[in-house]
């Protein structure tokens, strides 16, 4: 009997939205907002203030159960949305935001649930980057559904969620001026058998902050425009280094047009547009020229310049003393304290990751600063040199940069783990 309350639930839902599609004899209408569409690209035309949404013509069925967006640029800031909504969303809300709607945003990556307010739910997304959401159109019972998300093919989570008697529709946010994106309404989704019986680890997790960088594995790769200084690839560890794990690797895999990477450390908030090494709170070995850059634009001589295959590493010599508040157990940025010795505890209250505006003056860096610690730089093994530093609050993250087409690196975050 079960079943058959399943299926006559099913031809009531369907029923439904044909009456609604059929209504008053015209088709279905796709709905758009401060949005310009051409083909299936949509591109935000907004003054960055406002919320541009695209509500699709159609909702999801049985017989169309999934779709696929592309992101083509990440903008300003890489506030896009994708989700599923009820047939006469406001346009002027990120989906997600509102009841009945469900979404999975780029930018910092939470899922929406009919509420403003997000959950932590999956890595976020650069360009490139493909998000996929849909439906297990199967388990519809009771008004009730799972809508799954997908980012590059494979799943992040899933999610049950109320259905209103129109379905639930495929929408587009977004929300700061360059975003751009492709639509793909007709896209299918197949969970191999590879997938389900061998979990293989994306490392994804391993990044608290990934601004147009792709992470597959241990490969990062570049995907912005490369066009201009503003134009950098950042991609920060979600863990600082610690007593336990001081130090990392990565390889050039391909040096792309200028070779412009950049490995050292940085605070936890450090701006998203400039290169490891150019703004405070931060050091940096630089590829291309050989370059220490500790808190400057301005380089000093250092070591050699690096290229295709070479390795370049970076760590801390830590003083006997020194303690890292939770350390060994640092999966809780919120909770990070830096315990200089004997000094007090500093809480990391910022935790913006959005552009910010640099602070002039030495006063300001000296009232953040912690306990000063010794960082090293080493290439193919060998130590190329050091550089003395004061730990900022939370400590200090490894930060990998790059600003030109083409190059690619393999990061080991944990090479002397074995």
């Amino acid at each position: 009997m079960d079943d058959i309350n399943v299926l006559h639930h099913r031809c009531l839902l369907n029923l439904r939205r044909r009456i609604r599609d059929i209504g008053d004899g015209r088709p279905a209408q796709e709905r758009y907002m401060r949005l310009q569409k051409d083909g299936d690209t949509l591109s935000y035309q907004g003054n960055s203030e406002e919320v541009g949404c695209y509500v699709a013509g159609h909702p999801l069925s049985k017989g169309n159960c999934y779709f696929e967006v592309t992101i083509v640029d990440t903008g300003v800031r890489g506030t896009i949305a994708v989700g599923l909504v009820p047939k006469f969303y406001r346009l002027d809300h990120q989906p997600g935001w509102l009841p009945y709607s469900v979404a999975y945003h780029a930018d910092n990556g939470k899922l929406y649930n009919g509420n403003p307010v997000g959950q932590q739910f999956g890595p976020k997304c650069a360009r490139g980057d493909r998000i996929g959401c849909g439906i297990h159109s199967e388990n519809i019972e009771a008004g009730f559904t799972t809508v799954f998300f997908t980012k590059n093919g494979k799943e992040v989570g899933s999610v049950e969620v109320p259905v209103s008697a129109e379905g639930l529709f495929p929408a587009v946010g977004m929300h700061s001026m360059g975003e751009e994106v492709k639509v793909d309404l007709q896209a299918e989704w197949l969970l191999e058998e590879d997938d389900s019986m061998m979990m293989v680890d994306s490392h994804e997790d391993d990044w608290g902050r990934l601004y147009d960088v792709r992470v597959s594995g241990t490969l990062l790769e570049y995907v912005g425009k490369g066009k201009s200084i503003m134009d950098v690839g950042l991609a920060q560890a979600r863990q600082p280094l610690t007593t336990r794990c001081h130090y990392y690797e990565l390889e050039i895999v391909d040096a792309g047009e200028k070779c412009y990477i950049a490995l050292g450390l940085a605070r936890r908030d450090y701006p998203r547009n400039r290169h490891p090494g150019w703004s405070r709170g931060s050091v940096a070995y630089h590829a291309d020229d050989g370059k220490i850059f500790h808190g400057s634009g301005v380089g000093d001589a250092f070591g050699p310049r690096c290229f295709k295959g070479d390795i370049m590493g970076c760590g801390i010599m830590f003083p006997r003393d020194y303690i890292l508040e939770g350390e060994g157990d640092v999966d809780d940025w919120d909770r990070l304290e830096v315990r200089p010795g004997h000094a007090g505890v500093q809480n990391v209250l910022y935790l913006n990751d959005e552009e910010e505006e640099e602070e002039d003056g030495e006063e300001v860096e000296q009232g953040q600063e912690g306990r000063k610690v010794m960082v090293f730089f080493t290439r193919n093994g060998k130590l190329m040199g050091r550089r003395e530093m004061a730990v900022p609050p939370g400590g200090l993250y490894p930060t990998v940069g790059m600003m030109s087409s083409g190059e690619k690196v393999k990061v080991d975050l944990h090479p002397l783990s074995g």
